[in-house]
């Protein structure tokens, strides 16, 4: 008798809730970041829908402050698929005085994108944005339900969360409400990188061990890029790194790795002892930094 293997059965799951989203809502988009998790989500609506196309837009909210690799892949990826992209500018909205730039050692965009996230949700009139939050990276994340709801002002109350029984996904709203919906919420770090080897899925080059030039802070390597502003006792140096999370330049930390391959990486995470968002410097700011993010309109 044929049985379904955990990553088949999780798989099964993304791609019931993605065609859910498809079903239920009238114009749904779906969070591309270009990291992992939102690669293997364009994988999953790739593979729900084919061999018609993804029947929904990209949506990347762009800081301006991106790694080079990752513009790059996905400008490929969206030209490999045929999908519409559509990229929110921070940029832009610090143009219009939407948001105030930080300055300073540890001024981000990161938290800027919250602003020009929920103005792109707003002009293209989306009322479903489908992310790929897991439930094991942070403890706010832990409190989503798959189908979340946001208010008129693209809030989140974890207080005020529709219970979710089986796999019935009530995606009901009032006009100018939306959901932000996560298949992958029931995924760990160690499913998505055992999918991306079983489905062969190409990944950016920076999630591989290179060289690049880096500086230590707060027990953290990150970027030595133009947008950073390296202390008096800072030094720039080269070292042999990777990217386990990826986000705005500012917050991305870089890990000391030798992981050449999918392989590798897989062994590297099962011998870890730290979390995956512990290479995240926006996420140190405060105890509740995430949550905080989260409930004013954060991914």
């Amino acid at each position: 008798m044929y049985r379904l293997t955990h990553l088949k059965e999780i798989e099964a799951e993304a791609i019931y809730i993605v065609r859910e989203v498809a079903a239920q809502f009238e114009k749904p988009v779906l969070l591309f970041s270009g990291g992992k998790d939102s690669i293997v989500l364009t994988h999953l609506a790739y593979k729900a829908f084919y061999p018609a196309k993804i029947p929904f837009p990209l949506l990347h909210i762009d800081t301006g402050h991106n790694f080079a690799e990752t513009i790059e892949y996905r400008d490929d990826m969206v030209e490999q698929l045929g999908v519409t992209l559509v990229v929110g500018s921070v940029q832009e909205s610090i143009d219009r005085g939407r948001v105030k730039e930080e300055t300073g050692y540890y001024a981000s965009r990161n938290k800027l994108q919250t602003i020009t996230l929920l103005d792109t949700i707003e002009q293209y009139k989306f009322d479903a944005a489908i992310g790929g939050a897991r439930r094991d990276e942070e403890k706010a994340r832990a409190k989503e339900r798959v189908f979340s709801h946001r208010d008129e002002f693209g809030q989140w109350n974890p207080k005020h969360q529709r219970p979710e029984l089986w796999d019935i996904y009530n995606g009901a709203k009032n006009m100018g409400e939306h959901f932000r919906v996560f298949p992958i919420s029931n995924w760990t770090e160690m499913d998505v990188w055992q999918y991306i080897l079983q489905e062969n899925i190409q990944m950016p080059r920076i999630y591989f061990t290179h060289q690049r030039s880096v500086f230590f802070r707060d027990n953290q390597w990150l970027a030595a890029e133009s947008c950073m502003k390296l202390k008096p006792t800072e030094t720039a140096e080269i070292k042999n790194v990777r990217c386990r999370t990826i986000g705005d330049i500012s917050c991305t930390g870089l890990s000391l790795s030798e992981a050449h391959t999918v392989e590798d990486i897989i062994e590297e995470i099962a011998a870890t002892r730290t979390t995956e968002r512990g290479s995240r410097a926006d996420d140190k700011r405060s105890e509740t930094a995430m949550e905080d993010r989260k409930k004013s309109g954060y991914f």
